[in-house]
C-alpha cells in the first residue's frame, strides 16, 4: 500500500505478518499456513478490516498484511482507509466473499497485492504469501532522477464531439511511453462519457470522482494511488461518473489536479473537451501545446475557427497544432484541405487518414489505434509524436541559452559600478 512513512517506527520494528479476519474458520485456515512459513499464528487477530484500520493507527504496520473484507459494506472506501495508516512497503492480501472481476480490479487498482475468496483454499492463500515474500526479496525500485529532463503538458481539443479527439489523445500518450520512453499520465477530462481508460481495456476506478468530490486530498501520494497503470512509463486517469451528477463546479480541482500529474510525469496528456476548456478556460495557463482535432466537414471548419480565437486569447503561450483525422479519399472530405486551410488561415500539421479496420482491431484488442497502426495512419501519429517532442526539445534548447545568455551578462549593480569607474 502507498501511505505516509510513519515516523513513529522504522523498517526494523516491523513484524513480518499480521492479519485481521470476521471468523473462526478463516482464522483457523490462515493459522494454519502461517505456520509453514514460519510466521507468528498469534499475529491472526479477529475483527476484519476495521480492527485493521484501529490497531495500524497507533502501531506499526507488518510487512505482510491479510485484511478480511466480508463485514466491509464499501470495501473499495475502506482499503482508502486502510491506506492511510499502513507505512510504505506493507503488502496487504484482502479475503473476501464477492466473486466479481470490476471488485477485484478495482481492489488491485488501489494497491492490493491480491484479493482470495472464502472459504479460503490452502494452495491459493500459500501461493499469495509465496508471492508476497518474493515481491519483499526481490530488487526494490530505483527512482531516476528525471528533473533534468523537459517537462510539458499537452492538451488535446476536438473542434466537435466524434471527431476523433480521444482516439488522438490515447495514441499520444501511448508513443511518449512506449517510444520517447517519457513518464506520461493521460488525464480524461471527459467525467462522464471519457473512453481514456477503456482505450486500454481497464477499469477507470474512482480516483478523478475523488478528487473532484475531495479537492483538499489532492497530492503526490493521491495521484500515486488515483492513477491507473497501463505499464512502467504510462498511467491514465479517467471517470465513468453518474451522469445525474455534475462534478464539475469552478474547474479549481482539475487545475490542482493538472498541477500535481505535472509534478509526477514528464509528459500530461489532457484529453480535454471543449466545453471543459471553454467553461474553464484557465485550465489552459500551464498547457504547453495544444493539438487541435478537427474534420473537414463544414461544422468543423466553422468550429475550428471559433477554437483557434479562443486558444489565441485564452493561451496565446502554448503552441497549436492542427491535425485533420479520419480523412478519407472515396468519398473525399466535405471541405476540401486547401479551402479548410483558407477558411482557419493556416496549414494544417498533421493530417491522419481514414481506416476503419485498423480502428476496429484497436477496440477490439483494447489497445492505442497507434500500439497497432501501420502504413499512412501509422505514420501519421508517429509524425505528430515526433513533432511535439521536437518542439519540446526546441523550448529546452530555447531556455538553457537564455540561460547561459543571462549569466554572461553583467549585473545591474555590476553595470553602475563600471560607470562610475
Amino acid at each position: 500500500m502507498n501511505a505516509p512513512w510513519n515516523p513513529k517506527t522504522g523498517v526494523g520494528a516491523r513484524d513480518a505478518f499480521n492479519a485481521f479476519v470476521c471468523d473462526d474458520e478463516t482464522a483457523d485456515a490462515v493459522k494454519v499456513v502461517a505456520a509453514e512459513l514460519g510466521w507468528a499464528v498469534e499475529k491472526v487477530n479477529k475483527g476484519g478490516l476495521r480492527n485493521a484500520v484501529q490497531t495500524l493507527s497507533v502501531s506499526s504496520s507488518p510487512m505482510v498484511l491479510l485484511v478480511d473484507l466480508s463485514e466491509s459494506g464499501d470495501p473499495l472506501n475502506d482499503i482508502n482507509a486502510l491506506a492511510e495508516v499502513c507505512e510504505p512497503g506493507t503488502i496487504v492480501i484482502a479475503v473476501g466473499m464477492i466473486n466479481d472481476v470490476k471488485l477485484y480490479r478495482d481492489l488491485v487498482a488501489s494497491g492490493l497485492q491480491d484479493y482470495l475468496l472464502k472459504p479460503l483454499s490452502a494452495d491459493a492463500m500459500r501461493e499469495a504469501f509465496m508471492h508476497a515474500q518474493v515481491t519483499l526479496q526481490g530488487p526494490k525500485h530505483v527512482d531516476v532522477d528525471t528533473s533534468d529532463r523537459p517537462r510539458t503538458t499537452i492538451a488535446v481539443i476536438g473542434t466537435r464531439g466524434g471527431v476523433g479527439a480521444s482516439t488522438v489523445a490515447s495514441s499520444l500518450a501511448w508513443l511518449s511511453a512506449d517510444s520517447q520512453g517519457r513518464s506520461t499520465a493521460l488525464l480524461d477530462l471527459d467525467v462522464q462519457f471519457g473512453t481514456g481508460a477503456l482505450s486500454f481495456d481497464l477499469e477507470p476506478g474512482r480516483g478523478l470522482t475523488d478528487a473532484l468530490e475531495n479537492p483538499s486530498r489532492i497530492d503526490g501520494l493521491f495521484i500515486e494511488r488515483a492513477m491507473v497503470r497501463v505499464g512502467d512509463k504510462l498511467a491514465v486517469l479517467s471517470a465513468e461518473a453518474p451522469i445525474s451528477q455534475p462534478l464539475i463546479a469552478d474547474g479549481s480541482a482539475l487545475f490542482q489536479l493538472q498541477e500535481e500529474m505535472r509534478n509526477a510525469f514528464e509528459t500530461v496528456i489532457v484529453d480535454l473537451p471543449r466545453n471543459v476548456a471553454v467553461q474553464h478556460p484557465h485550465l489552459l495557463s500551464d498547457v504547453n501545446h495544444v493539438v487541435v482535432v478537427t474534420e473537414q466537414t463544414l461544422a468543423s471548419t466553422r468550429d475550428a475557427i471559433r477554437l483557434l480565437g479562443f486558444l489565441k486569447a485564452n493561451a496565446p503561450h502554448a503552441r497549436v497544432t492542427m491535425v485533420a483525422n479520419r480523412v478519407g479519399t472515396n468519398p473525399p472530405p466535405e471541405v476540401a484541405r486547401k479551402d479548410f486551410e483558407a477558411s482557419i488561415e493556416r496549414k494544417l500539421d498533421i493530417v491522419i487518414p481514414l481506416d476503419v479496420k485498423q480502428a476496429v482491431g484497436a477496440a477490439k484488442q483494447g489497445r492505442a489505434l497507434s500500439a497497432v497502426a501501420t502504413g499512412k495512419v501509422g505514420s501519421a501519429l508517429q509524425a505528430l509524436a515526433v513533432q511535439l517532442a521536437g518542439e519540446i526539445a526546441a523550448e529546452v534548447e530555447a531556455k538553457t541559452l537564455m540561460s547561459k545568455v543571462r549569466s554572461l551578462l553583467p549585473s545591474k549593480g555590476a553595470a553602475k559600478a563600471s560607470g562610475k569607474k
